[in-house]
């Protein structure tokens, strides 16, 4: 699902230049900075490092991934927290389509670690506002099949249930101390990146 798009650049590119963007922000205060791409497994790892020629490993990392599988949320994020065993601060860039009970068991472990966490939730805007008329055929990314209908007649009970998605993960973010943002990909990146700068690199 990440590789829906109806911007100029589709959920998971977006993601990548905001993941490429904090790289950046981040090795110029000489702090380190690694990588983990995933879906149902880990696709690549780029380790810890503080030096700025750091971010053509991470660049090149992002460029080669290719998202294919739902993600199993619990079991990454519970790799991370094995493999990450200093405390620091952990950057999770998603959609969110994938089993919220296993999502939110992988973001508890991280914050009983020590880690400071936060979830920038990528969603398209049609995603968001389902602005779709006449007759449309709906592709299930993640293995849920085709849905052939007028989406008039569904706009209201499918925004109701996106608001209540976002609601339930803001809640349960709210309750683990997690900074949890929704970004839209027609966003620009300085306006949608803001929130991390004033909050984040300002308390340095």
């Amino acid at each position: 699902s990440m590789r829906f798009g109806t911007q100029k650049l589709n959920k998971y590119e977006y993601g990548c230049a905001i993941a490429a963007c904090l790289s950046y922000l981040l090795l110029r205060q000489q702090d380190s900075v690694g990588l983990m791409t995933f879906d149902k497994t880990v696709r690549s790892v780029v380790p810890m490092r503080s030096q700025r020629m750091h971010l053509q490993a991470i660049l090149a990392a992002l460029d080669a991934g290719n998202p294919q599988e739902k993600s199993d949320m619990e079991s990454i994020l519970a790799k991370v927290a094995e493999e990450q065993p200093r405390r620091g601060m952990i950057i999770l860039i998603s959609d969110l389509f994938a089993p919220r009970e296993g999502l939110f068991k992988g973001l508890k472990l991280l914050r009983l670690r020590g880690h400071d966490v936060m979830v920038l939730h990528v969603m398209d805007d049609e995603e968001l506002d389902f602005n779709y008329t006449g007759t449309t055929k709906f592709e299930g990314l993640e293995a849920m099949g085709d849905l052939v209908c007028d989406p008039r007649s569904l706009r209201e009970g499918y925004l109701g249930a996106v608001q209540r998605f976002l609601d339930d993960v803001r809640r349960k973010c709210a309750q683990q101390v997690i900074d949890f943002q929704t970004i839209r990909t027609s966003e620009n990146l300085d306006a949608a990146l803001g929130h991390y700068l004033n909050h984040r690199l300002g308390m340095r």
